[in-house]
C-alpha cells in the first residue's frame, strides 16, 4: 500500500506543480500588465479608483486581490511540490511530515486564492485571461486537496508501520 500512496502522490505533485506554473505565468503577465498600463487608465480616474497600488483596467472590483493572491498561491506551490517531490522520494517519517504540513499551508493559500476567483466569477466583466487564471486556480484547490490527503494516507500509514515496529508501550 505504501508503494501505491508514494506513486499517486508522486503524480500529484508534478501535476501540481505543472498547474501552480501556470498560475504563476499568467498571474505574472496579469501584474505586468496592470503595471504598464495603470498610468494611462488611471488617470483620468477619480480618486478611490488610486487607493490600490495599482490599477487593473482588464477586470472588476475583485480583480486586485484575485492576481496578487493567485501569483503568491502560484509561488508557494511551486515551492511546495518541488520540495515535496524531494521529500517523497526519500519516503521517510521526517520528510512526509513536512511534505504534509507544507501541502496544507499551500493549499489554505490556494483556496483563499480560489475565494477571490468565486468572487470575481460572481461580479463578472473579464476577459478571457483571467477566466483561465480562474478556472486553473479552482481546479489546482481541488488537486492540491488530493494530493493533501493522499500525503496524510501515507502519514498515517508511516504511524501505524512505526508503532508496530516500536511495540506496546
Amino acid at each position: 500500500m505504501a508503494t501505491q500512496v508514494r506513486s499517486a502522490v508522486s503524480v500529484l505533485l508534478v501535476l501540481n506543480l505543472v498547474l501552480y506554473f501556470i498560475i504563476t505565468v499568467i498571474a505574472s503577465w496579469a501584474v505586468n500588465h496592470a503595471l504598464e498600463k495603470s498610468f494611462e487608465s488611471a488617470s483620468t480616474l477619480t480618486l478611490p479608483a488610486h487607493l490600490f497600488p495599482m490599477y487593473f483596467p482588464i477586470g472588476n472590483m475583485a480583480t486586485g486581490f484575485f492576481i496578487i493572491f493567485s501569483l503568491i498561491a502560484g509561488i508557494v506551490g511551486m515551492a511546495t511540490s518541488a520540495t515535496g517531490i524531494t521529500n517523497v522520494s526519500k519516503w521517510n517519517a521526517s520528510n512526509v511530515h513536512t511534505a504534509s504540513v507544507s501541502s496544507l499551508a499551500t493549499w489554505a493559500v490556494t483556496v483563499l486564492a480560489m475565494g477571490f476567483a468565486w468572487k470575481e466569477i460572481e461580479l463578472g466583466w473579464t476577459n478571457g485571461n483571467l477566466r483561465t487564471l480562474e478556472v486553473m486556480t479552482i481546479i489546482t484547490s481541488a488537486t492540491q486537496l488530493l494530493c493533501t490527503g493522499a500525503i496524510q494516507v501515507g502519514v498515517e500509514e508511516m504511524i501505524v508501520r512505526s508503532k508496530q515496529i516500536a511495540g506496546r508501550v
